[in-house]
């Protein structure tokens, strides 16, 4: 494992046992990558290098328009995902590739709640990811059926993943009420161009077995595990 810090973020890297191993690139609410790390090995996850971010601010790195407060009291989020992708791209992806033994095979990005959002659309903004997860993704965010609708990929991914847990929908909120119905939608749109795209159900609620999910979802864009 390495940590380092760099253009203000905090990463940490958890290395494959092997070069040219596959990079994913994990953007994380609380610093929550060695949980997923421990988990894609118990797992039996065919190998990667995990690179975890953290040090975000949140509700505005992992957010791709304004958006206001979900509730009374709550805090808005503040389109600031461009200005953050520039930053992932120019200073955090390089430093983590110096380090690594040799080039990665591909590389893939994955979040969970806005940090799937976020990871979603990167894919319209570059095209340095070749796969995606999106773990109980922040799908309900307005407008983003219609900009993914109008906008092409920049680079269609080899594989694409959606999870949900069948409890998130259940709820007096308007915006979050659509989270499964929007995931649903994507998934099959997604199909429809032709790419290889994965959408589980999972019991339970928005923060339910956070990282399991997460390495799940890691572990089937990387290809499933080693004994699958």
């Amino acid at each position: 494992m390495h940590k380092f810090s760099v253009s203000g973020r905090t990463v940490t890297v958890y290395p494959a046992g092997q070069g040219g191993a596959p990079l994913v690139v994990l953007n994380t609410f609380g610093g929550e990558g060695g949980q997923v790390s421990a988990a894609l090995q118990q797992m039996g996850s065919l190998p990667c290098t995990l690179a975890a971010v953290s040090g975000l601010a949140w509700n505005r790195d992992m957010a791709p328009w304004d958006c206001p407060p979900l509730a009374p009291g709550a805090d808005p989020c503040t389109g600031g995902a461009d200005e953050y992708l520039v930053q992932l791209l120019g200073t955090v992806l390089p430093e983590v590739e110096s380090r690594l033994a040799a080039p990665p095979a591909w590389r893939g990005i994955a979040g969970y709640s806005l940090g799937g959002l976020f990871a979603l659309y990167a894919l319209y903004r570059t095209d340095v990811f070749a796969r995606a997860a999106s773990i109980s993704g922040s799908m309900w965010y307005p407008g983003l059926l219609e900009f993914v609708r109008q906008h092409p990929l920049k680079r269609p991914p080899d594989r694409l993943y959606f999870s949900v847990g069948d409890r998130e929908c259940r709820t007096r909120n308007p915006y979050l009420q659509r989270v499964q119905a929007n995931t649903e939608q994507l998934a099959a749109w997604y199909r429809d161009l032709g790419i290889h795209c994965r959408f589980e159900l999972n019991p339970g609620g928005h923060g339910k077995h956070a990282a399991r999910r997460t390495a799940q979802g890691i572990a089937w864009i990387l290809g499933g595990t080693a004994q699958a």
